[in-house]
């Protein structure tokens, strides 16, 4: 009898992570043209760059720094034991990234997908300071997150950390699960995004004396819509890269988790659709636009872990809750977020979250994602307060009133994104 020459599965797998995730950047381009859409054309210009800036900072600081802490294939990790249980809570990595070329195929797909989601995650609070959020001190809040948020965040759950251990040190379901970055990426980033609207405030003009809030729409359409269709070229194999690597998926399950993404999107964008067209009597382009992103978010959580009903159902819920808490945002808490990050992102990430849990079969799977949601609200969004707002007496975070009445791309860059044309009057500031 002859042995087989075929590959392990787990090989098998894993190479097929890294094409999915030479595609994920996609996701990166799109939320980039999407954030750049929504805020003012005075603007645009430094909204593409300062994506390309805190890219760049958070890649390079969590490769010198934040990959040590994140890491959960070396070394014991910084445990403490409490009633007789080891709470794993920072890896022990190689510093600055030394021994890479020699670590296993699935420490280098692991390392990749954390650069990602890390680049994923650093953009959604620069959608939210649009129009007043200084390049320096964007980039000095990506340098803060990929040093030392992320990293812990990522080893909690993606690293060995104590949030992954709840299933095998209290039999919880296969302990918190976040397999496409729902908590690493749209929790994290919407918890920062609104802490920055916390810091930063409102634009100027937003919420005049009279007490209204004033409509400031993005200033391209097209730029938001086309952004959400990259977008979903760059979702769906980051969800499926993530089932490989993180829930142990088969091959043959993959098609499956990019269906579910696909079907929340559009059951999202439905929803948003006739939610905005009852309410206002005709769709918004930039709400549903939201929508669909929010669906994306949901199925960064739950993709591969629902069926397509479920998927959809899941969705539906996103899509008519994102516009209602935009509203109730802005209105109520006068919160002003041009790209809606918080509703998106930080909503839409923890209710995947929880929906993961109540449609996952393991028992106890849903007390695990209860733990982990509100480990993130406890511990992460009070943490990522405390170190932007002394970040910001170092480095201020709003720029000058005069900057913001030329436009953020005169003010910081010397020229516009539409040097041909008017793009603003400057008599609309009050």
């Amino acid at each position: 009898m002859v042995a087989s020459s075929a590959p392990p599965i787990a090989d098998v797998s894993f190479a097929l992570a890294l094409p999915l995730l030479l595609l994920a950047p996609l996701a990166i381009a799109g939320l980039a043209l999407v954030n750049a859409g929504l805020g003012r054309s005075r603007s645009a210009a430094q909204s593409v760059l300062g994506s390309l800036v805190l890219v760049s900072v958070a890649v390079l600081v969590f490769a010198l720094v934040g990959a040590t802490f994140a890491d959960g294939a070396s070394g014991s990790g910084h445990v403490f034991h409490f009633s007789g249980i080891p709470w794993n809570w920072a890896g022990t990595g190689p510093i600055a990234l030394s021994g890479l070329s020699s670590s296993p195929m699935r420490a280098q797909l692991t390392l990749l997908f954390e650069f990602l989601a890390l680049s994923l995650a650093v953009l959604i609070p620069w959608g939210s300071g649009a129009d007043r959020w200084r390049l320096t001190a964007g980039a000095a809040s990506a340098a803060v997150l990929a040093a030392l948020v992320f990293p812990l965040v990522s080893h909690w759950i993606w690293g060995a950390g104590w949030l992954a251990q709840l299933g095998l040190n209290f039999s919880l379901g296969l302990g918190f699960l976040d397999v496409g970055g729902a908590a690493t990426i749209h929790v994290l980033g919407g918890f920062s995004a609104l802490v920055v609207v916390w810091i930063a405030g409102p634009r100027r003009g937003k919420f005049p004396k009279e007490g209204l809030s004033t409509a400031m729409p993005g200033h391209n359409a097209v730029y938001i819509l086309a952004g959400c269709l990259i977008a979903l070229v760059g979702w769906m194999p980051f969800n499926m890269a993530g089932a490989l690597l993180w829930l142990g998926a088969s091959p043959s399950a993959l098609p499956g988790t990019a269906i579910n993404t696909l079907l929340s999107a559009a059951a999202a964008l439905a929803a948003t659709l006739t939610v905005t067209r009852i309410r206002f009597g005709k769709p918004d382009a930039s709400l549903c636009a939201n929508g669909w992103l929010a669906g994306l978010v949901t199925s960064s959580a739950c993709a591969s872990l629902v069926t397509p009903l479920e998927a959809i159902f899941t969705g539906l819920v996103a899509g008519v809750a994102m516009p209602l808490i935009v509203e109730f945002l802005e209105l109520a808490v006068s919160i002003d977020d041009p790209s809606g990050a918080v509703s998106v992102h930080a909503a839409g990430g923890l209710w995947g979250l929880l929906a993961a849990g109540v449609f996952a079969p393991q028992q106890g799977q849903f007390v695990a994602q209860l733990i982990g949601v509100s480990a993130l609200l406890g511990f992460l969004l009070p943490l990522i307060y405390l170190l932007f707002a002394l970040l910001n007496r170092v480095v201020p975070f709003r720029v000058d009133p005069d900057g913001e009445r030329i436009g953020m791309d005169l003010h910081e860059l010397g020229g516009g994104a539409y040097p041909e044309f008017v793009v603003h009057r400057d008599d609309s500031f009050r």
